[in-house]
C-alpha cells in the first residue's frame, strides 16, 4: 500500500496528515476536498487539507464531520444536503465521507473527503479509505 511507504518510519501525525491528503486528492476521481480535522479541546479544528479553502473549527456532534467524531463511526453521505445538521463549508459539495481516527480508543481526528458528485462514495471506497486510515492509527500507536 502506497500509504504505508509514505508514512513508514515518520512519528509526526500532522506531516503524515498532510502527506495522506496530497496522496489521496491526486490519487482520487471526482473530489474537491481532501483534509484532516483534528479534535483539539472538545471540537474539531482543521488540519492539513488539500482543496479550497475550509470551515477552521467544527463542534463535536455537528454536521458530517462532527457526527464521525461523535460516533467513531464513518460517515459516507450521497447527498449532504439531505443531512441533518449539515455545514456548507463549500457549497459546490454534494457527497462526503468522513473516517474517524483513533488511539488508544479516543477519537483524535477525522479524514474528510468532499465531491460535487453527488453519490460519489461507495462501500468499496469506504473499505479502502478505513484501511489508509487503519494504517494510519497503527503508525500512531507506534510513535
Amino acid at each position: 500500500m502506497q500509504t504505508k511507504a509514505l508514512i513508514h518510519n515518520e512519528t509526526d501525525p500532522i506531516a503524515n496528515m498532510a502527506n495522506i491528503s496530497a496522496l489521496l486528492f491526486d490519487a482520487l476521481k471526482q473530489v474537491n476536498w481532501v483534509g484532516f480535522y483534528r479534535v483539539i479541546e472538545e471540537q474539531l479544528v482543521l488540519g492539513p487539507f488539500q482543496g479550497k479553502v475550509a470551515c477552521i473549527r467544527i463542534p463535536l456532534g455537528t454536521g458530517v464531520c462532527g457526527t464521525a467524531a461523535d460516533t467513531k463511526t464513518t460517515q459516507r453521505i450521497s447527498d449532504v444536503h439531505q443531512f441533518d445538521g449539515h455545514i456548507a463549508c463549500d457549497a459546490t459539495t454534494n457527497a462526503e465521507i468522513v473516517i474517524p481516527v483513533q488511539l488508544n480508543g479516543d477519537i483524535i481526528a477525522v479524514l474528510d473527503i468532499d465531491s460535487t458528485s453527488f453519490g460519489r462514495f461507495d462501500h468499496e471506497d469506504q473499505y479502502g479509505l478505513e484501511a489508509i486510515i487503519s494504517a494510519f492509527e497503527q503508525n500512531l500507536a507506534l510513535g
